[in-house]
């Protein structure tokens, strides 16, 4: 197994250490007082964003992170050492939920970022802590605090700025593999891609990162097929990619089949903006072209574009149709620019 998208861990955060109860004691000191340290505090459970990483395979064969525990205090005012914190690196698009309640914990989406799921306990007061002009040898002495543990949960999401969806054998992984360095698995059967696929796609001197998830079939909200599971991995995406193969039965229904999906899986997938592709069309011919057009485009309500990844055909138009919206969807969330007010003495 070379990818892993979820992942259950236990994790623990460090005990504080417990303060020291001493007294000085040294030859012609009579009374010394009280000399017990503080105890140290206890590691912290952190998350952190790395780059370099794109699964979360490494939580297969460890699933239970503990920070160490302060180091308890000791005479001669000697405060105890803190725990080391456990870190625990995931990739860009990690999402952290608490397994309780299901709650989002964190959300990951630039590398760098950190964030601190179990603060160590503190650790506990010496004796010289308590020491007072009415209570000068206190006999007395803190515990360290318990450490905090939870069980969560990790989910990756790819990041990726367009995703391709379609049918088993629509041509997605054809299309991925022609357009970037990708080099996802292509056959003539259904389910060939069993885990999502990214690349880096270039065209006119710029770039964009394309995901290409496993195909989807009618009841897979129901778990038939591979499931919905994996469309995680395109909620990210601002457009989508739809191919549809021109050698189906009937291409208006296949395309409504996959809608159907998006809208049963939630999560705003029906609502991004969609790119009709007819893909294969150097494997039908010209008559049959021309219908399965028309009921796409009944269908979708849209004109579709007409490529091959195969021969190349229209490859390089739907990739700048592609980037053509994806400018239109950041000038739209950038929004209007107020007009800047001329300088003047």
């Amino acid at each position: 197994m070379k990818f892993l998208d979820c992942a259950k861990v236990y994790i623990k955060s460090g005990d504080g250490g417990a303060g020291c109860l001493s007294f000085r004691r040294e030859k012609f000191i009579e009374f010394g007082g009280p000399d017990g340290g503080d105890g140290g505090r206890g590691g912290d459970v952190i998350v952190r964003c790395v780059a370099g990483l794109n699964t979360l395979l490494p939580f297969r064969y460890r699933q239970h992170f503990k920070a160490r525990p302060g180091m308890h205090g000791m005479g001669k005012n000697r405060a105890g050492g803190r725990g080391a914190d456990a870190v625990l690196e995931v990739p860009v698009g990690t999402q952290i939920y608490d397994a309780e309640d299901e709650s989002l914990l964190a959300d990951l989406t630039e590398v760098g970022g950190t964030v601190r799921l179990a603060r160590g306990g503190n650790g506990g007061f010496g004796n010289a802590h308590f020491k007072t002009s009415t209570n000068q040898a206190p006999r007395r002495a803190n515990p360290g605090q318990k450490g905090e543990e939870r069980t969560i949960w990790l989910r990756l999401k790819l990041i990726a700025d367009a995703g391709l969806v379609g049918l088993p054998n629509a041509g997605k992984s054809t299309f991925l593999a022609s357009v970037s360095a990708a080099t996802p698995k292509i056959a003539d059967y259904p389910f060939t891609t069993l885990t999502p696929q990214l690349g880096v796609v270039a065209c006119d001197d710029r770039e964009f990162v394309l995901a290409d998830i496993p195909g989807l079939i009618e009841g897979a909200h129901d778990g038939r097929g591979l499931g919905d599971f994996f469309l995680g991995h395109i909620e990210r995406c601002r457009v989508l990619l739809h191919l549809v193969d021109a050698g189906t039965e009937h291409a208006g229904k296949a395309y409504k089949t996959v809608r159907r999906e998006l809208e049963a899986y939630g999560e705003g997938l029906a609502e991004k903006p969609e790119i009709v592709a007819l893909s294969k069309i150097d494997t039908v011919d010209d008559a049959t072209l021309r219908a399965q057009v028309e009921r796409l485009r009944r269908a979708a309500k849209r004109t579709p574009l007409r490529l091959s990844a195969a021969t190349g055909a229209n490859v390089q138009a739907c990739l700048r149709t592609v980037l053509q919206r994806l400018d239109e969807l950041k000038a739209a969330e950038a929004g209007p620019r107020e007009p800047v007010a001329e300088w003047r003495p």
